[in-house]
């Protein structure tokens, strides 16, 4: 299946879709163009999830930033928190600029069937993301208990508390693996505001790109729904959104 063809199928649950490439890319060009600023100023971190199948397929100008820091644990919650959010911080160079990618993802398979992807080297599909499907399951049959927290399951008892906050949304929708998905992307962008207004950056900007990182099929590759592209002067505190211009360059 070409670029094309999976970006078509893709877009079905996610209009927006780019490429990950495309729009590292994008992003990378807009930040030169508007705020002169390259990739070797830029400290990249990631809130991603740790499933195997989320190596980031960069472009070759993205290797030239710093980093990545790595955040995110399970279905891309930001669990290494404030100390990890202060110590990538002080990682950037002073006239550049820190670049926040933060996502959950899921599956989207050659049918467009959400929640799973056929990997490298099986006949059958598996759950993508697992821990959300596993989360969304306990909520399906009620086993979900409010407030239970473990130690030993920490990152996927979050989880679960996270979708039973929303069980209502997530069990009335037409598909409940979609909309769990953007249940937790609210809950990861809630957090990441959080942990952005509790830090000093000694730099000039900051870039915080928030999406759904969709997986698509082991030959279709991985692609980007953006929900936030905005930069922050730190000296203004100015929010800047180039949100549309990523998705629609002049």
């Amino acid at each position: 299946m070409n670029e094309q063809e999976s970006l078509r199928v893709v877009r079905t649950h996610f209009p927006n879709a780019l490429t990950t490439s495309e729009t590292v890319n994008r992003l990378l060009d807009l930040i030169r163009k508007h705020y002169n600023i390259y990739p070797n100023q830029i400290m990249l971190a990631d809130s991603i999830c740790s499933d195997d199948v989320n190596t980031m397929e960069y472009p070759p100008q993205a290797y030239e930033m710093l980093g990545p820091f790595k955040m995110g644990g399970l279905n891309g919650f930001p669990f290494t928190g404030l100390t990890g959010m202060n110590a990538f911080a002080h990682h950037v160079p002073e006239n550049g600029a820190v670049f926040i990618y933060y996502a959950p993802h899921i599956g989207v398979t050659k049918k467009g069937i959400t929640g799973e992807i056929n990997r490298v080297g099986q006949d059958k599909p598996s759950p993508c993301c697992g821990a959300a499907k596993a989360a969304l399951s306990k909520l399906l049959n009620g086993s979900i208990q409010d407030g239970v927290i473990t130690e030993l399951d920490y990152q996927q008892n979050t989880i679960e508390q996270i979708f039973h906050r929303h069980e209502d949304r997530i069990l009335t929708s037409t598909n409940p693996m979609l909309e769990a998905t953007v249940v937790m992307y609210e809950a990861i962008n809630e957090r990441i505001n959080v942990l952005v207004s509790k830090t000093e950056y000694p730099c000039r900007y900051l870039i915080l790109l928030g999406g759904i990182l969709i997986n698509g099929d082991h030959d279709m590759g991985s692609f980007n729904a953006c929900q936030r592209f905005d930069v922050i002067d730190l000296k203004t505190r100015e929010a800047t959104s180039m949100k549309e211009l990523l998705l629609h360059p002049l």
